[in-house]
């Protein structure tokens, strides 16, 4: 296929982890594990329908299309699929390997279209297209064999293709991110003096513009996974014109939707009266959200006479919402948390024994010097009882060690005060 001369277009993604393994959605509801993990693969279709549509020249793929050794051929067959139909539209595929791809077994073994590119452990310029006035475009990229890359890969690139519009692929967690291990690491600086018109890169699965001049983007994951990796996500259309003048257009690809949100109920007396206000807060946000599907974790709060019923019920509320979710469609309860207080003043918490049992709780015990050295000791011994890969993330931090215990000790102590409220309530018969 044969095309006129226009403007280098491509799409820019990374981080599709493709059949990524769940584990605490899958042992929550696994209709809904079901759906989040196809949702990978319906994230990929959805990127080579819009390289389709869009009639671009290329698909760059900066990392991470699988998710480690346990890749199956399965995976790979189906990745193949996927790039045969650019394939046969004309369409080039460019892919380095991140992280996660150099454990796959099956990485090297599949034999893909002649129209997609893997690049190896040296880069070299691959030659894409010659635009009207003749000036070039080329693709470079870097890929890792081994999961762990402590050093920069910026000195494997070779130098810009002089006269050229040049792009470069790496994988790379640049000078750090909180929420990723270290990978090939280089900051913004370094590949600014590169030299390069635009840095495809992946790794970290937040969408960020590091620069304009060149660009340097991260387009995030095209598919989020679980709830800490919430909001919309999608890929980059990029558009580089004659005279090298680059513009970028974000496309959403996920077919589902991770969010956190608070509903207040502050005031609400009634159990029906609280499930009214989750159903309209549900109904909005299922209104407002793009994806086909809405995964949410909720977190009531507010102070409401139902505070302790919320806590003592939980497995009942919960079982309430999923309700209410499956009923909007297209709508699923991840989580529901209680972040809410008792209403009462002073004098009503007096005459009621569990509140004063709840008030000496909470002023007295959980402060003293006494509670919190003894939660520190359980805490020290509940840590050698964890594996080794847990223990080492707790050991060194101390403080973040004794944070975790103090939550659990707040969450339990409420869930056998809110028992003890409900059985007072009852004349002891609940």
């Amino acid at each position: 296929m044969v095309r006129p001369a226009m403007p280098f277009r491509f799409v820019h993604t990374a981080d599709l982890h493709l059949d990524s393994p769940l584990r605490s959605l899958a042992l929550r509801n696994a209709e809904l594990a079901g759906l989040v993990r196809s949702a990978t693969r319906n994230a990929l279709v959805r990127i080579v329908d819009l390289c389709i549509a869009e009639s671009v020249d290329a698909l760059l793929i900066a990392g991470d299309l699988y998710d480690g050794s346990q890749t199956s051929m399965n995976t790979a067959l189906f990745l193949a699929g996927e790039l045969r139909r650019l394939d046969e539209a004309g369409i080039r595929s460019f892919i380095i390997r991140g992280n996660h791809d150099s454990q796959s077994q099956v990485t090297r073994e599949l034999t893909l279209p002649p129209s997609v590119h893997v690049f190896a452990g040296r880069s070299r310029a691959v030659h894409v297209k010659t635009l009207a006035n003749g000036r070039t475009v080329h693709v470079h990229g870097v890929s890792f064999a081994d999961p762990h890359a402590p050093e920069s890969l910026l000195p494997q690139f070779h130098p810009p293709v002089a006269g050229g519009i040049n792009i470069g692929m790496l994988h790379t967690s640049l000078s750090g991110s909180a929420a990723h291990d270290p990978y090939a690491p280089c900051s913004v600086a370094e590949l600014q003096r590169h030299g390069f018109d635009y840095w495809a890169l992946g790794h970290v699965h937040q969408r960020q513009v590091h620069c304009e001049k060149p660009f340097i983007v991260m387009p995030g994951m095209p598919q989020g996974r679980d709830i800490n990796e919430a909001g919309t996500k999608g890929v980059t259309v990029v558009t580089i014109d004659d005279e090298g003048l680059v513009t970028l257009d974000e496309r959403p690809t996920g077919t589902a939707a991770f969010e956190r949100h608070e509903i207040d109920v502050s005031g609400i007396a009634d159990w029906r009266d609280m499930l009214d206000a989750v159903t309209s807060e549900l109904i909005l946000l299922r209104k407002n959200m793009a994806a086909d599907n809405l995964i949410l974790r909720l977190t009531l709060t507010g102070a409401t006479p139902l505070a302790w019923r919320l806590r003592r019920d939980a497995d009942l509320l919960e079982a309430e919402i999923v309700n209410i979710a499956a009923g909007i469609g297209g709508c699923w309860i991840e989580n529901t948390e209680m972040s809410c207080q008792a209403t009462g003043n002073a004098e009503q918490n007096a005459a009621d024994p569990v509140g004063e049992l709840a008030a000496l709780v909470e002023n007295d015990v959980l402060p003293s010097f006494g509670f919190r050295a003894e939660l520190s000791g359980v805490a020290k011994e509940l840590l050698q009882q964890l594996p080794p890969e847990l223990r080492q993330v707790l050991a060194g931090d101390e403080e973040a060690l004794e944070r975790l215990a103090l939550e659990a000790a707040l969450a339990g102590s409420a869930d056998v005060l809110a028992h003890l409220h409900g059985r007072a309530g009852a004349g002891g018969t609940d």
